[in-house]
């Protein structure tokens, strides 16, 4: 396509939005109400997933050794749980290490009660082991268990397989939404965009009579459906950065889970925007080249 007959599209699609005001004004409109929801469910299942995979990676399995086991055998344990596949990291925790961490977790009122366990230690020394993924827990845990001089591995068996049954159903879930809703976009969206070109029928048959090409009718309507989608996204984008923005200044400070941690405001929202951007101007020209279609059967 020449430089010139592509200036004079871009021209055309510009001239479009103004001589169908009203009418570009209702696809615009469709497109920011739609955009708003996607975005605001796209911002929801991206921090619901940073969740679960916050959750997840807590995920790890505790290989306690036998307290008959010498230092030398620790040691050759050491090595052998490094040859187990899918094992990303081991940290080794000593008893009077895993003492303080259990006085710590009980609290101040019952530190003395259990200070006086450091005489006589009775727990043991054991290996913390994280897998590369998550989900290969149980297969690190049931390789960890047949080493000689273990005397019992803990992943939390029961609540691990519940934890992974359900982080795949919320993913499982935030995926149907988000495509769901933007399918639904795309069709309320097209309908809407259908209307501009419907009332534009005689001038595309009129077009398509006089010698005009296909492509030649096409390229302004091409332009214009991508222009309608951009200009639809800008509101929404303006209201996800400022919503998210105002949501994470003012709630970070009142959550006390850990691992409950709202995703950065930046780049969170610039990889929305960019999201909403490439849906608007997508759904936009789909729309267009959908609808005018059937107007070039002539």
């Amino acid at each position: 396509m020449k430089g010139r007959t592509l200036v004079r599209h871009v021209r055309e699609g510009f001239k479009n939005l103004g001589r169908n005001g009203w009418m570009s004004f209702a696809s615009i409109s469709a497109v920011t109400i739609m955009l708003i929801v996607v975005g605001a469910f796209l911002l929801l299942v991206m921090n619901i997933n940073h969740f679960i995979q916050t959750v997840e990676e807590d995920v790890e399995v505790r290989v306690y050794v036998d307290l008959t086991a010498t230092e030398e055998e620790q040691k050759e344990l050491a090595e052998e749980l490094k040859q187990i596949d899918y094992v990303e990291s081991i940290t080794y925790l000593s008893k009077d290490e895993g003492l303080d961490q259990l006085i710590d977790s009980l609290g101040e009122e019952n530190r003395e009660v259990f200070e006086s366990l450091r005489e006589e230690n009775p727990l043991n020394d054991a290996f913390i082991l994280h897998a590369e993924e998550p989900q290969l827990t149980k297969q690190v845990a049931t390789s960890a268990e047949n080493l000689s001089h273990v005397e019992r591995v803990n992943y939390g068996k029961d609540v691990v397989e519940q934890l992974f049954t359900v982080t795949n159903v919320l993913r499982t879930v935030g995926i149907v939404l988000i495509l769901g809703l933007t399918f639904t976009a795309m069709f309320l969206i097209s309908n809407t965009i259908k209307l501009t070109i419907v009332a534009r029928q005689k001038e595309i048959q009129i077009m398509k009579l006089v010698g005009a090409t296909n492509g030649f009718i096409r390229w302004p309507f091409f332009v214009e459906g991508f222009l309608l989608g951009v200009l639809g996204a800008i509101i929404p984008i303006a209201i996800i950065i400022g919503g998210y923005q105002y949501l994470y200044a003012n709630f970070m400070n009142q959550l006390s889970i850990d691992f409950a941690e709202l995703l950065p405001v930046f780049p969170l929202t610039l990889q929305v925007s960019a999201l909403l951007i490439g849906i608007g101007a997508l759904v936009g020209v789909w729309g267009s080249l959908m609808s005018v279609r059937k107007f070039l059967k002539v």
